[in-house]
């Protein structure tokens, strides 16, 4: 029988560990070459000795079982190192065709005592990452189209979070950087549909070593698979890496639980027209005022009604 992924190269990176990880090796198992990025050097075991760090780690795993994969250590923020990691996928794996687009850190502090740094860093890793990574791989995907005269396959898979949904007070640099994934989601889902790649982004909720202090008072259940595992997600990100996903582009979709929900499009709720060429202040206050006042309190644009989104027993 023939795999979904089989014969197709997949980069995933932030992979040595959690989401990452658990993302790879769905790839590997459905089939693809994995290029497993995450960025740090080796390390010592307990004993002093040397050690493969956490990206050699899974990519030993990977081809334990059975599959392809090579790794790659290079800091996806840095623009030389992004490029070579789309070179190393083609070079060592002989292509490519899916980018998961993972990796990522955390700064979490309120928004008036945030310090630069700790904003510059998390955009840095987050945003800047992801245009890393989808420029170098687009631009091999259009160069590869063009000397064909047809499209490519091709498939970019990007986290974003509920963080940007629901808006996080405490995480004011994170928020920005997931919502400008999304942004960025969409731009490149219509720049590169003629192409044949297709881009979307998810919203996951897993406990990994970048969460553990979010998900710190959600106690793992004693029997049976935690509603909060990285294995709850692997599964879309494959299926959105393959073939039966080709009509899929430029989406939104929250994952987590044993669960996945799409998130609609912002939608116009109300449209004033001034009576003049254009608004005056006057004006505005008439018509904006009591339209407030009928709203509820504290509602603002964040949707923070995705964080109750839960598995209903029964299934789909």
């Amino acid at each position: 029988m023939t795999l979904p992924l089989e014969g197709l190269v997949a980069i995933v990176t932030g992979a040595g560990r959690g989401l990452g990880r658990a993302e790879a090796l769905e790839l590997a198992r459905l089939g693809a070459a994995v290029v497993v990025n995450d960025y740090g050097q080796p390390g010592r075991d307990g004993s002093g000795e040397a050690s493969a760090g956490p990206a050699e780690q899974v990519a030993a795993e990977i081809r334990e079982a059975g599959g392809r994969a090579v790794a790659h250590t290079g800091d996806v923020a840095d623009s030389q190192q992004a490029s070579r990691l789309v070179e190393l996928a083609v070079d060592e794996l002989g292509g490519l065709d899916i980018l998961v687009n993972n990796a990522g850190i955390l700064r979490d502090r309120m928004v008036f005592s945030m310090t630069e740094g700790e904003w510059d860093s998390v955009i840095r890793v987050h945003l800047k990452g992801h245009f890393n990574t989808t420029h170098f791989a687009s631009a091999h995907w259009r160069r590869r189209s063009k000397e064909t005269g047809a499209p490519v396959y091709g498939r970019i898979v990007n986290t974003s979070s509920e963080a940007f949904l629901a808006g996080s007070a405490g995480q004011p640099n994170y928020a920005a950087a997931k919502g400008g994934i999304v942004g960025l989601t969409t731009s490149t889902a219509l720049a590169l549909a003629k192409y044949g790649v297709t881009a979307n982004a998810i919203c996951p909720r897993a406990r990994t070593r970048m969460t553990e202090d979010v998900f710190a008072g959600f106690q793992e259940p004693e029997d049976g698979l935690d509603p909060l595992a990285p294995e709850h997600v692997a599964p879309l990100v494959g299926y959105l890496a393959s073939p039966a996903a080709a009509r899929i582009n430029g989406q939104l979709l929250v994952v987590h639980g044993g669960m996945v929900a799409i998130v609609e499009r912002p939608q116009v709720q109300a449209k004033f027209d001034s009576k003049q060429d254009t608004f005056t202040y006057d004006e505005l206050d008439a018509v904006l005022t009591p339209h407030y006042a009928r709203r509820p309190a504290g509602e603002t644009f964040a949707a923070a009604e995705v964080l109750g989104l839960k598995r209903e027993p029964g299934g789909a």
